[in-house]
């Protein structure tokens, strides 16, 4: 399997090949933009009340969000971003400002919950 950095820079191999090379960081997210909502399309279809047309192309979710995933590898490219630093920085994150956020299934809670001093 690839890691995410492989992927950087097969993408950017693919990108290089090119005279224009990376689009501006604006174009690249309207592009991201517009693949999403090709995903959102998609999740319609396959889970929501939406039927698609007959004469609309077969897609999947899963390419919808590989595309949305390349698009936004293009984008990081772009901007210099190691999106393996990048995700374990957000992951911590996550783990310390949301770890009580939801009910969770080892029962545990805020410990700051129950004390009233912290609010």
């Amino acid at each position: 399997m690839k890691t995410i950095n492989e992927m950087q820079q097969e993408v950017d191999q693919y990108i290089q090949q090119f005279k224009t090379g990376y689009f501006s960081p604006l174009a690249q997210m309207a592009r991201i933009t517009e693949e999403v909502g090709e995903l959102a399309r998609e999740v319609n279809h396959s889970y929501g009340e939406k039927q698609k047309k007959k004469e609309e192309p077969e897609n999947s979710v899963e390419q919808e969000l590989a595309d949305v995933f390349i698009t936004l590898i293009m984008l990081a490219n772009s901007l210099e971003i190691d999106l393996t630093e990048a995700f374990n920085q957000s992951m911590q994150k996550f783990q310390v400002r949301d770890r009580y956020r939801f009910e969770r299934r080892d029962g545990k809670t805020d410990p700051k919950e129950g004390d009233s001093s912290c609010k």
